[in-house]
């Protein structure tokens, strides 16, 4: 049984991130739809569909470009979450502005007045109250 399986898969794609997000978002696709709604119950089995596809998939460089797309929007979704995670662990240490000519964000330390700023990027200085 072990031999046969992996003479199918041979040439095949394979499991990566994608259809592993595209697994578990139709799982729980399908777990919604039978609670609330048909729509998402079928939403979710189509899915389920478009992963096993790619699993099974000859098209190699195809799927791959496409796991590549998917990490490149995984990777700016983290990113926003992660940068939005610690200006909020950081919110009592500190003040977050942007600049008004180049739009550069800047951070300063909370507590000291009225200070000027002096962006790094473009030097356009400007006063806030930190």
């Amino acid at each position: 049984m072990r031999g046969w399986l992996q003479r199918f898969m041979s040439g095949r794609y394979g499991f990566d991130r994608f259809s592993g997000f595209l697994s578990v978002t139709s799982l729980v696709l399908v777990v919604l739809g039978a609670l609330f709604s048909p729509l998402l119950y079928w939403l979710g089995l189509i899915l389920l569909g478009y992963c096993y596809f790619r699993i099974l998939s000859r098209n190699v460089q195809k799927r791959y470009q496409e796991n590549l797309k998917y990490l490149q929007w995984e990777g700016k979704v983290t990113g926003w979450v992660s940068t939005r995670k610690m200006r909020f662990k950081q919110r009592k240490q500190y003040h977050y502005y942007r600049c008004p000519h180049c739009g550069q964000q800047l951070r300063v330390p909370r507590g000291r007045g009225k200070i000027s700023i002096t962006c790094p990027k473009c030097s356009t200085q400007f006063i806030k109250k930190s």
